[in-house]
């Protein structure tokens, strides 16, 4: 039987297998950042370890960093002790650090792949979440916790058991104004937050093979929001088109040996899923979420469901839900009061979003009511939106390019949400409290962002912008 493009690349990773246990698996690149690392070199270094292997590890300070006055020292006692701690632990161990205005600082998921460093067939982890990002280049990536980050440091490889496999098909063209946060949404709100746990996705289908690169990223980007290890998608001329010429591309005929190489991985004809599943990209349209997980998700047009669709066991914390976000069941979403907007994140900050909230909001202004933060995913991007114009076009249309961060996608820089006040964000989760205590969030695209950004109310993008 044939082979699926996961079990391509995982197999021949597998350093080891442990009877009735893990796998042990080698990580071909290891990214990390402020947050997660201090714990894992601190292990390293109680035990008289080392790294194991520097030149594989790649480091950039993101989640607590500030996006306005970067020249100036961190304010935040917290924050700055833990860039700080990373840049030390970085020159302790011969590490590559992208640090606070370096022109390639940013968020981490978005300065692998514009760097090159991201490439098909690789193992990548991360010590977040959102490392899924990376199976848009057709390689297994996934985000590993602060014990793992310490074994992938010492050891550069870690233990895992083997995932199951699942295939998601979007199959069609896709409507005007449907972008692929909103595939990725309309997934996760048919499968639930739990609906991929324990398997590892492959999207496929013609509609997905539409998407550019940056398009692919933020749909693996999402896939752990529905509860799977990661996801990914096959290479193909649009992945080796991005990668060519990147600083961290193979060049010459390392070139040509890589791309022969990437052809290759590809599912077989003939391999077998553990689950697969079909959908019609004709039926997918503008989706925001109205409630308190990514899966609590409908499309723009539609209303919030009512308490008697909702399964019995499900119905207390959809209440509890209902409650926190101030809606009720069955209430319209079009119309709904937006006070904050928030375009960024390792989901939607790289330059083809900015463009395509600049290209909305061309000729139209900011509402009045609100506050709108525009912030780019690393420093190449903040440079590249400068050349291009849009910075000049945002501020025309009354908003503020920010510079590069994670921002407003959680609590834990200066970029909070105030509680009770509602935020269209372009990000990846709206958990209770996510983007600031009490802060009420609804996950969008940036398309559906612009259109709550010009009229401070919850819009389908398609009503008001000529896409």
């Amino acid at each position: 039987m044939g082979k699926t493009l996961f079990d391509k690349i995982w197999d021949s990773h597998v350093v080891k297998t442990i009877d009735d246990g893990p796998n042990v698996l080698y990580i071909d690149r290891h990214f990390i950042h402020e947050v997660t690392s201090p714990q894992a070199f601190g292990g390293i270094k109680a035990r008289g370890g080392k790294v194991a292997r520097p030149s594989q590890v790649i480091a950039t300070p993101d989640h607590n960093i500030p996006t306005v006055n970067q020249h100036l020292t961190i304010q935040d006692e917290l924050s700055r002790h833990q860039v700080e701690t990373l840049k030390k632990n970085c020159e302790e161990n011969g590490i590559t650090m992208y640090g606070l205005n370096h022109p390639y600082n940013g968020i981490v998921h978005v300065v692998g792949p514009e760097l090159g460093i991201t490439q098909p067939g690789m193992t990548i982890v991360c010590g977040d979440s959102h490392t899924s990002t990376h199976g848009a280049f057709g390689s297994i990536a996934f985000g590993i916790g602060t014990s793992e980050v310490e074994m992938a440091l010492a050891t550069q490889c870690i233990m895992q058991p083997k995932p199951k496999s699942m295939r998601i098909n979007i199959e069609g063209e896709l409507g005007k104004g449907v972008t692929s946060k909103d595939i990725i949404l309309y997934i996760i709100s048919k499968l639930s937050t739990g609906g991929g746990t324990g398997y590892f996705v492959e999207f496929a289908g013609s509609a997905i093979r539409s998407l550019s690169m940056e398009a692919r990223m933020t749909v693996c980007n999402m896939s752990i929001e529905m509860g799977a290890r990661g996801g990914m998608i096959a290479p193909d001329e649009t992945t080796f088109e991005y990668i060519k010429g990147r600083e961290q591309a193979p060049k010459g005929e390392a070139w040509d040996k890589a791309v022969a190489y990437w052809k290759s991985l590809v599912t077989d004809a003939d391999a077998k899923f553990d689950k697969e599943l079909t959908f019609d990209g004709a039926d997918i349209e503008p989706m925001i979420t109205y409630g308190t997980n990514p899966g609590m998700g409908a499309k723009v047009c539609e209303n919030i469901p009512t308490l008697e669709s909702i399964e019995d066991s499900s119905q207390g914390s959809f209440q509890k839900s209902m409650e926190y976000m101030g809606f009720a069941a069955g209430d319209k979403l079009e119309g709904k009061q937006v006070d904050y907007v928030f375009v960024g994140s390792c989901t939607n900050g790289r330059i083809e979003d900015l463009r395509a909230f600049c290209e909305a909001v061309k000729g139209k202004q900011k509402a009045e009511s609100v506050t709108a933060w525009i912030v780019p995913g690393s420093k190449q991007v903040e440079k590249q939106a400068i050349e291009e114009g849009l910075k000049e076009q945002l501020e025309a249309a009354g908003f503020e390019l920010r510079q590069p961060g994670c921002s407003a996608c959680l609590a834990m820089n200066d970029d909070k949400i105030p509680a009770g006040k509602y935020a269209v964000a372009t990000s990846n989760r709206n958990f209770e409290g996510r983007q600031g205590p009490g802060s009420r969030t609804m996950l969008a695209s940036p398309l559906t962002a612009a259109a709550a950004a010009v009229t401070g109310v919850v819009t389908d993008p398609r009503t008001i912008f000529n896409l």
